[in-house]
């Protein structure tokens, strides 16, 4: 017998196979926000509630948009060599969730985070939905 959460599961599942026009508005939308913002209700509550997150005070969803691509950008090939030339932005050994998880700690640093989960990705981007919580307010 399937629960409530499983039946949410399927329906995002077949939201984005079965409705690309309607999850790409979504994608645009979120394209044109900031990098990391805070959002009141989680986007997939199914997997908000299986890592532990409840509706009330002390528990905050932040949205984070990482970049995809290739990893190292090349070094320029002439002219004077920039000690900072942005060829060792994003290492190699970290994932994109590992990334996205430090860019939001840096933001929100008195929150412990509980979990994170993907929420979509297109061409150049992949966004993350993260659950913090307050250790001051919630006792985990």
């Amino acid at each position: 017998m399937k629960n409530m959460y499983d039946y949410i599961n399927e329906t995002w599942k077949r939201y984005y196979k079965e409705k690309p026009e309607e999850y790409k508005q979504y994608l645009i939308k979120w394209r044109r926000e900031p990098r990391i913002l805070r959002i009141e209700k989680p986007t997939r509550l199914d997997r908000a509630r299986a890592l532990g997150y409840k509706e009330k005070q002390g528990y905050i969803i932040v949205r984070v948009r990482v970049s995809k691509g290739g990893m190292k950008i090349q070094r320029p090939s002439s002219g004077r060599r920039q000690k900072h030339a942005g060829s060792k932005l994003i290492s190699g050994q970290k994932s994109k969730e590992k990334i996205a998880l430090e860019r939001a700690q840096k933001k929100y640093v008195n929150l412990q985070p509980l979990g994170l989960y993907y929420v979509g990705e297109d061409g150049k981007y992949v966004w993350y939905e993260i659950i913090f919580y307050d250790p001051a307010i919630v006792k985990n």
